[in-house]
């Protein structure tokens, strides 16, 4: 290997979430992870051990690395997604770790909506449940580029491999239905640290990483040049000093792809078009920004930009009103045909009706539910959206942030939805009463 090759490889970031449903040891299994990869202070692992003491165990429970919320402690679940910072000499991480809970399946939606990876974990007593299935769909919804499977409690089958295999092989076909073809099943036991870190000896059948050595080693991230460039507008700087009297910025964080000095840019949804004059970045001049870079962006014609608005290259969104859309509902109160919401798209809110919701997705059967009156917490389905306004959406199959949105309640700012433009999954079956006709 290079040394250039071992620089990126140190530097690299890995995005990746948790799921896992109830009991399934999700919470031992990160704490393991920190614990063995030598991610844990002095101070917490003795907090963690004063802890366990005082409840009655003799050993550490690895759990309480991650369940930080006293309700968390005092019930033994996972409520909140935790957020976990931790590095090795190879790579560094970001970790979410969502509860398992089905109430707080909207959880995962937050945890997984920037990850690159999900560890989905399963009992391996138990195998693949309906929560395992909803966690599977909602990594696919997101379009999660890698998926792990953690078949966990090995040692409670007694690290037997027919069981693993039959458990691995029920999972990959029902992620691969949803579209998810990248899977990497790992038999572990995080509560004896078997194959998280380091290589079991109870299990010389398996042949494959440790999770950590596939974290270490998954390709992360992407080409930006492969990609068109987006910039959401998030403020408009005009100074109007003596020194710079004509100076007009446009700051933001650059969603996507690659914005250099000299580039054809198309403004959004006003569809001018222009070239990028200048880029400042950290107060000083560039030539070049990548995402997921923040920087002011100078444009060479002096038209109209504002706050919500979208610099763009190569092929650029169309912007429209009219939105077909999947979404996972994350509200207790249901969305219905009619509402009046409010839709968050980057940094642009608009006014939109839900002009119709056309199904309602079936975890277990993958079945569209047609004729349904609405969609409840948790829920995942599609809608018709009319906004007030014209928004430039990418497919969220091309573009994950300029693709996704917010819906949220009017009245007093609660989310209620995420959405991504387009299909999510091209395999689910129709089911149910034909679909109304449209109202609008």
């Amino acid at each position: 290997m290079t040394s250039t090759i071992r620089e990126a490889t140190a530097t690299s970031l890995l995005r990746f979430a948790t799921a896992g449903s109830v009991d399934d040891g999700k919470s031992t299994l990160v704490g393991r992870l920190l614990h063995d990869s030598k991610s844990v202070l002095a101070d917490q692992l003795e907090a963690v051990e004063h802890a366990s003491r005082s409840r009655g165990q003799e050993t550490p429970d690895l759990a309480l690395l991650t369940d930080g919320l006293r309700a968390e402690r005092e019930q033994g679940i996972t409520i909140d997604v935790a957020y976990r910072y931790f590095a090795t000499p190879r790579r560094r991480f970001i970790l979410a770790d969502t509860p398992g809970h089905v109430q707080y399946t909207r959880n995962m939606v937050t945890g997984a909506s920037t990850a690159e990876l999900a560890v989905v974990l399963v009992d391996a007593r138990h195998g693949v449940v309906e929560q395992t299935r909803r966690h599977v769909a909602v990594a696919a919804l997101l379009r999660v580029p890698h998926v792990v499977l953690a078949v966990n409690k090995m040692d409670l089958v007694d690290y037997a491999e027919p069981v693993f295999a039959a458990i691995a092989e029920e999972f990959t076909g029902y992620a691969a239905s949803l579209g998810v073809t990248d899977v990497l099943a790992v038999p572990i036991s995080a509560l004896a640290g078997d194959n998280v870190v380091e290589p079991s000896a109870h299990m010389d059948w398996y042949g494959g990483p440790t999770l950590l050595e596939h974290l270490e080693t998954v390709p992360v991230g992407s080409d930006p040049d492969a990609v068109p460039a987006r910039f959401p507008v998030q403020y408009v700087i005009r100074p109007q000093t003596e020194e710079h009297p004509d100076y007009r910025g446009y700051a933001g964080q650059l969603a996507s792809g690659v914005l250099r000095v000299g580039d054809a840019v198309t403004v959004l949804p006003s569809g001018h078009t222009t070239t990028v004059a200048g880029i400042d970045a950290l107060g000083r001049e560039t030539d070049v920004a990548r995402a997921p870079q923040s920087v002011t962006v100078r444009l060479t014609d002096d038209i109209d930009v504002s706050r919500g608005d979208l610099i763009a290259t190569g092929p650029a969104p169309v912007p429209a009103k009219d939105i077909e859309a999947t979404v996972s509902h994350l509200n207790e109160r249901p969305l219905r045909a009619g509402d009046k919401v409010l839709l968050k798209h980057t940094t642009r809110t608009v006014r939109a009706l839900v002009k119709k919701i056309s199904y309602r997705i079936d975890i277990d059967t993958l079945e569209q539910r047609s004729g349904t009156d609405g969609l409840n917490v948790n829920d995942i389905g599609h809608v018709v959206l009319r906004t007030a306004e014209p928004l430039a959406l990418d497919d969220y199959t091309d573009n994950r942030r300029t693709g996704s949105f917010l819906l949220i309640d009017p009245a007093d700012g609660t989310t209620l939805t995420a959405g991504m433009a387009g299909e999510a999954f091209t395999t689910v079956r129709t089911t149910g009463a034909p679909d109304e006709e449209d109202w609008v």
